[in-house]
């Protein structure tokens, strides 16, 4: 009879698991679009699971958008120029971690950039006059940001500064929704937001296939085969507009106060996708030299570059298809 029973739970075992299937999910937060994808037996509990996934990024983006008149960042940005203000120690901990790629990258990563990029509206085409340029280009630096940890508090030492996590923020919100998903047992799965990916295990004993676009047309680059990795990518492309013949973009130049030109886009692949993402803004501001030669200097990191002519190159731990 006990042997019985064991063949019987087996068997219902291998039954349930058979009807394992991919889930999958998106919607539009933290102004962009945000998907996941698992692999689970139950529909009822993998729908559990994407929501907690969705309501981690709404969290985040309440915290952090600079859109929300509630948000800690946006109270930063209204009062720390007159007084310190208080924030979370979440808030706290993920701009000391944009401080820590500001000194690696020396300026070339500064979430300051948005005392000239609030100037900019994007999507009407309007940008500010090179005056206005020229004052708020002189309020862009992390340095004149002082954090002040035994009260969990930021200020501002010039009046008008403004920060932006746009090139972190999506990175973090990632981590924390794989590692909702990790600790609920799941083991195949990609979230993302926007240029931010990570990929936890493979897809079902074959690696994952994610594609870096050409920023300028139709179509993929590069495919590339990836599993319990993170890719994030910047680019031109995202949120810009010409005007005569110039290019205006989201990513800012911290130390010359405009939208960089050299590069397309920059991807970096790495273990976790905070970092991604500050890299791969780092590494486009950076242009193809200075790009490479940060890449080649972190431990695990990997990227991708494409310039303005459409020429790829790889950081020394790649192999370059067209070479083999």
């Amino acid at each position: 009879m006990i042997r019985f029973l064991l063949v019987f739970c087996l068997a219902l075992s291998t039954a349930t698991n058979s009807f394992a299937q991919w889930f999958k999910r998106e919607e539009p937060i933290m102004g962009t679009r945000v998907y996941v994808e698992l692999w689970w037996q139950n529909e009822a509990r993998a729908n559990e699971l994407m929501q907690q996934v969705m309501d981690e990024m709404e969290r985040i983006n309440q915290l952090m958008s600079p859109y929300k008149t509630r948000s800690e960042l946006s109270a930063i940005n209204r009062l720390a120029s007159e007084q310190a203000v208080p924030v979370s120690a979440e808030l706290l901990r993920l701009i000391q971690t944009s401080v820590r790629y500001s000194d690696v990258s020396d300026g070339a990563f500064d979430i300051t950039f948005a005392s000239l990029g609030s100037e900019y509206d994007y999507r009407n085409k309007i940008k500010p006059t090179e005056s206005q340029r020229k004052k708020a280009a002189a309020l862009i630096n992390y340095r004149d940001m002082v954090l002040l940890p035994a009260d969990n508090s930021v200020r501002f030492r010039k009046k008008g500064m403004r920060i932006d996590l746009g090139g972190i923020a999506k990175g973090y919100a990632v981590d924390n929704a794989i590692a909702i998903l990790q600790a609920a047992g799941v083991e195949s799965a990609i979230v993302t937001a926007g240029g931010d990916s990570r990929i936890l295990g493979d897809h079902r004993g074959r690696p994952w296939l994610l594609g870096i676009h050409n920023p300028r047309g139709d179509g993929q680059v590069l495919k590339l085969p990836l599993e319990d990795v993170s890719i994030s990518t910047s680019g031109d492309y995202e949120r810009y507009f010409e005007a005569d013949g110039v290019r205006y973009h989201h990513i800012i130049d911290p130390h010359k106060g405009a939208s960089p030109s050299e590069l397309m886009s920059a991807s970096v692949l790495t273990d976790k996708s905070i970092d991604a993402d500050a890299l791969s803004t780092t590494l486009f501001v950076l242009g193809t030299d200075k790009a490479l030669k940060l890449a080649n200097s972190q431990p695990g990191v990997s990227a991708i570059l494409i310039d303005r002519t459409g020429k790829v190159y790889y950081s020394s731990d790649l192999v370059d298809p067209a070479m083999q």
